[in-house]
């Protein structure tokens, strides 16, 4: 399980990132669309990792909303 940040990115797409693998990143044209998309990025990148034998860094993303 990974923790994601999803937002309104440019030209009416979602963008979602995972904060926990660098530079994770994915968009789709809905929200839902983009929160597939980055379940097959994380796949992907885990994958990657793995076939490279190196770690799989853990998701410690702490999210914080800030009053302004």
């Amino acid at each position: 399980m990974r923790q994601v940040v999803v937002y309104p990115g440019e030209d009416n797409y979602w963008v979602v990132e995972c904060p926990s693998l660098p530079g994770c990143i994915s968009q789709g044209k809905n929200r839902a669309e983009a929160l597939e998309n980055i379940k097959e990025a994380i796949e992907a990148y885990i994958a990657a990792l793995e076939e490279d034998n190196l770690e799989i860094p853990e998701d410690h993303f702490d999210a914080m909303l800030v009053a302004l």
